[in-house]
């Protein structure tokens, strides 16, 4: 039986629902969803369509803004946009089987359609029409779809096929991939090809997916190992990777890592502090889901974009989730990497190698019972916090000046989770 799938993106989905709130046509209103607060250099999480088609770029920042354009700035609510994901995906669930959806991010969704359409007696394209006008009537959102014989095509079909048509639906198998898409250029607006992926062909003369499969593969080979058989794949149009497989996929190994871009430049001596509060909200992380680590890394980036960033993974000699016994050793990192001339703008913390608390070692110096209470006393944190909420419970360091803990508790995804209704008016 031919395989169909869909990949529903809802456009520019935080601008539209702010849009929505406020009764406004995203496709007639000047709109980002940026924190002004952050200064002009503040990033813009989403722009409407009609800025859009002014030519301003999406990601950008707000000083990128032509000053002769007159926006409205949101703040980001977090919780809100989590809210409207949700009830659009209530919407898929009353046609399709959540054994058949799956969620690749919070405005973007893939669903294998291939057993409804006999189901509903449509083609995939009027199955997609019909989910599209359904989350538009009921939501507001606008939307645009892919279809595809694998996820790979439903994905560009989304992402280069459906900016061209009047239907905002792209449809793609093998054959019309071969016969459309083989010379496309930039070849970076194929999922999964970065800028520095591009780079690296281009040293090669590769500029298009007709030039990946010309190429010599011993080459490609060379260059990005096991990945250049994923990439041979798709020049030809072509995954074997099936929704189920990917819902019933579980990774050979495990890792958490946190990151924030700081709400001001610190100077390094400052930045420590925020190291300490990450590791500790990691290690209480690790303490909850009762894993444990021997591996760490830290990386920091500048202010100043011309600084390259600094930083490194270390393997402590210890296995543990105990924030005492794992911070020397962040520390330790940041102290011989850290570029003390340079102020820092973000700070990014991570521990790989995650096993189960089983097979936690500690070295013969440490003293067991020291432990023990540490860990007890993470596990009431926890519970504190789950409880009460993630400030119900703070150490002093939190309440020390250029701490961060305190505010970003109160963030989603390391944005604003909701305005109060007293600021919602001023937005």
């Amino acid at each position: 039986m031919q395989k169909y799938y869909l990949c529903i993106d809802l456009k520019t989905f935080y601008a539209s629902v702010e849009c929505a709130e406020r009764g406004l046509d995203p496709f007639e209103t000047n709109l980002v969803v940026a924190d002004k607060s952050r200064g002009k250099g503040a990033i813009c999480l989403a722009i409407t369509p009609s800025m859009k088609a002014l030519g301003i770029k999406n990601r950008c920042r707000l000083f990128e803004i032509p000053n002769d354009v007159k926006y409205i700035a949101v703040l980001p609510q977090m919780k809100k946009y989590i809210e409207y994901a949700a009830r659009i995906y209530e919407i898929y669930l009353r046609y399709i089987s959540s054994e058949d959806i799956y969620p690749y991010s919070i405005d973007e969704m893939f669903l294998d359609i291939t057993h409804y359409l006999n189901l509903y007696k449509k083609t995939p394209e009027e199955l997609a029409s019909f989910l599209i006008q359904k989350i538009y009537d009921e939501i507001h959102i606008s939307s645009a779809a892919g279809i595809g014989t694998n996820l790979y095509l439903a994905k560009i079909a989304l992402d280069i096929t459906a900016k061209h048509t009047k239907s905002n639906i792209g449809f793609l198998n093998e054959e019309i991939f071969a016969k459309t898409l083989l010379d496309h250029r930039p070849i970076t607006d194929f999922w999964q090809i970065s800028s520095g992926i591009a780079n690296k062909l281009v040293k090669y003369g590769v500029k298009t997916m007709r030039g990946i499969l010309e190429l010599d593969e011993e080459i490609l080979y060379k260059e990005f190992g096991i990945n250049a058989e994923i990439m041979i794949d798709h020049a030809r149009g072509y995954e074997p990777v099936t929704l189920k497989d990917v819902k019933s996929y579980v990774p050979k190994s495990n890792s958490i890592s946190h990151s924030q871009i700081l709400f001001e430049d610190y100077e390094p001596e400052k930045a420590r502090l925020i190291v300490k509060e990450m590791s500790e909200l990691i290690c209480l992380e690790l303490s909850r889901r009762h894993l444990v680590s021997n591996h760490i890394s830290l990386h920091i980036s500048y202010s100043d974009d011309k600084i390259k960033s600094t930083g490194g993974s270390l393997k402590i000699p210890i296995r543990t989730n105990v924030f005492s016994k794992i911070l020397p050793y962040f520390l330790e990192i940041f102290n011989k990497t850290t570029n003390f001339n340079y102020k820092i703008r973000r700070v990014s913390l991570g521990f790989g190698g995650l096993i189960t608390e089983d097979y936690e070692y500690l070295d013969l110096f440490t003293d067991a019972d020291e432990v023990k209470k540490e860990k007890q006393l993470q596990n009431v944190i926890n519970d504190l916090k789950d409880r009460f909420g993630k400030n119900a419970i703070l150490k002093a360091m939190n309440l020390e000046e250029g701490a961060t803990t305190m505010k970003r508790n109160k963030l989603i995804g390391g944005h604003n989770a909701q305005i109060e209704d007293a600021d919602k008016s001023k937005s």
